[in-house]
């Protein structure tokens, strides 16, 4: 039985990709950076793309008071701002929230952060081309909006597969163009009111309260209005793509275009239009204030904004998805095929399965997307819920670390605080959101969970081999070589710990990190020392100790002379065929001499 386990192994190659074929990135052409524009476009599209429909949901649950609610949101955006900034400014590399809680805790928790970003950015990427896509229907009615929405994914999945650099252009001109519609739009409602005056906006504020009592449209208000920076956490997912300083700047950017737009086309559609039109036209409320304010024109010029901002968004539910896919499949998350690059450097088949996954889901639900609404709403605000926890863990276990900002301790605090009560705020408006976010989020998780834990699944079908077969002896036998050799290939991968001190507590630490969260038994402990100067014997002495204290571990200790450098880590890297990111070292301090994006995906480790 165990041969016969074996040789389905043996005929079906994918399946050994996917339980134990170790992760090389393979080498691709260097490309060039995003600079501050293309960056902010990339994630701009989507944020920005909020005031389409966040204006509208403001006013239906805070009434004359929904501007307000978008300030409040500016506000908590703003904090993350400084979270967002110390985070990926100590941790600059592809990955969000993912990247933050993987080098703060262990691979269970950064796997429940990577779960929910790829459904928050699947359901934004169907939701999005939909909603274009019934937006051009508006111009062109006899447009079949499913088959045009799968052509809109399928162009996206294109421009990608090219390349980010090339995909940027896109962006950039789609956010330059919204920008633009926007100023117009909000030009042409100031002139509006100057000739119509302030009656309809008195009229609207005359009006009872929304849910009985002030606090309480607030408090729905900005529930509801948080899905409008939907968005910002996207940026952390291509940082690497970014030119050096253009992260911060792109957290600026969004959060000056979400604090500016989101209010102001409230606070003058409150002006223009009786809350009661706007609540039956919140679908399409700015085509609608074109109309009012000055004119078919207008509306049109509006429809055909949204349908290129939200195609934008689409766009960057690709581009956060590559990056983080890419990032979770070298930690051996998920299978290593997705890793293989073309001739522009793109990682094409990640971009061609989120297609796929994309379309799949379009035709489940077979374009009535509000139940995808409930998996957005829950998914977005549990990561950003996620990266403020990131934030707490890297200030308490990686408080040496050096980074560029940092955020206080109560500004972090509320803004974790303010995600959560619009994640319950939510949940208070439409329980059902909760039960169909389950419906995805279970599947998803169970995925990961068992590439995690595939080596105690194949034990376990070891046991049950043994257990039920154990009659057929010879079968039994067999199998449990086979699969056992599965297990010997998972753990023959090695990695590396660089130590400098002779501090055994800390390499105790290590062991113990890595026999709970790696799959692996073997570990080479390096130390580089300058010429003359060599490891105490006390210290080799206590190594010896280890290692019959972990004895699932092989232990190798390695004395290099020289210096420790990024070129060394590549050269034992090479030499050794160990991938970069299976070798880790502590926190540096202040004093280490290279930032921490140079030694090429290193892990933090104590």
């Amino acid at each position: 039985m165990v041969q016969f386990v074996h040789r389905i192994f043996g005929h079906f190659p994918y399946l050994r990709v996917w339980f134990y074929k170790p992760v090389y990135m393979e080498p691709h052409k260097i490309r060039a950076k995003l600079g501050e524009l293309a960056s902010t476009s990339i994630s701009g599209n989507d944020i920005s793309s909020s005031c389409l429909y966040v204006s509208a949901l403001a006013v239906l649950h805070a009434g004359q008071y929904a501007w307000i609610s978008l300030l409040i949101v500016g506000a908590v955006l703003f904090l993350f701002r400084k979270i967002y900034g110390e985070v990926v400014g100590a941790l600059p590399m592809n990955g969000g929230a993912y990247n933050a809680l993987l080098n703060t805790t262990n691979k269970g928790m950064a796997s429940l952060a990577a779960s929910l970003t790829l459904l928050s950015y699947m359901a934004t990427a169907v939701i999005s081309a939909n909603e274009a896509m019934a937006y051009l229907k508006n111009i062109v009615p006899q447009l079949p909006v499913i088959l045009a929405t799968i052509g809109l994914l399928a162009i996206f999945m294109g421009l990608v597969i090219i390349g980010i650099g090339e995909s940027s252009k896109v962006a950039i001109a789609i956010f330059i163009f919204h920008l633009s519609s926007l100023i117009l739009l909000s030009s042409f409602a100031g002139f509006y009111l100057f000739e119509h005056g302030w009656d309809v906006f008195a009229s609207n504020n005359a009006l009872p309260v929304k849910h009985g009592a002030l606090p309480m449209a607030l408090f729905f208000g900005f529930s509801a209005a948080m899905l409008g920076i939907s968005g910002f956490e996207s940026s952390a997912n291509f940082v690497e793509e970014q030119e050096k300083g253009v992260f911060p700047k792109t957290l600026r950017n969004m959060w000056v275009v979400v604090t500016i737009f989101n209010p102001l086309i409230a606070f003058l559609a409150l002006a223009v239009l009786p809350i009661s039109e706007i609540e039956i036209n919140s679908e399409a409320l700015l085509s609608v204030m074109g109309n009012q304010v000055s004119g078919s024109w207008l509306s049109f010029l509006v429809s055909l904004d949204a349908v290129l901002v939200l195609s934008g968004a689409v766009l960057t539910s690709f581009v956060g998805v590559s990056g983080l896919v890419e990032r979770i499949t070298l930690d051996r998350i998920l299978p290593p095929f997705l890793l293989k690059r073309n001739k522009n450097g793109s990682t094409y088949r990640i971009a061609i399965v989120f297609f796929f996954l994309c379309v799949s889901i379009l035709l489940i639900t077979e374009g009535n997307l509000e139940a995808l609404a409930g998996v957005y709403t829950i998914a977005f605000l549990s990561v950003m819920a996620l990266f403020g926890i990131g934030n707490i863990l890297l200030k308490v276990r990686r408080k040496n670390l050096p980074r560029p900002e940092r955020s206080g301790w109560l500004s972090l605090m509320i803004a974790i605080l303010a995600v959560i009560i619009a994640l319950v705020g939510n949940i208070i408006l439409n329980p059902d959101y909760l039960a169909v976010f389950m419906e995805y989020f279970i599947p998803t998780i169970a995925l990961v969970l068992v590439m995690l834990n595939r080596t105690a699944l194949l034990k376990l079908l070891l046991r049950l081999i043994r257990y039920f077969l154990d009659p057929i002896n010879r079968f039994l036998i067999r199998s449990y070589k086979g699969i056992n050799r599965v297990i010997d290939k998972i753990n023959d991968q090695e990695f590396v710990y660089f130590t400098k001190k002779d501090d055994v507590a800390a390499l105790n630490k290590v062991l113990l990190y890595i026999r709970n969260n790696e799959h692996t038994r073997k570990l080479k402990i390096v130390s580089v020392f300058p010429e003359g100067e060599k490891a105490t014997d006390s210290f080799v002495s206590d190594l010896d100790v280890l290692d019959r204290e972990y004895p699932e571990i092989k232990i190798e200790y390695i004395q290099l002379k020289g210096e420790f450098t990024p070129e060394l880590i590549r050269e034992l890297s090479e030499r050794w065929k160990i991938p970069i990111n299976f070798m880790f070292i502590g926190s540096p301090s202040e004093k280490f001499p290279y930032p921490l994006q140079e030694l090429g995906g290193v892990r933090l480790i104590i």
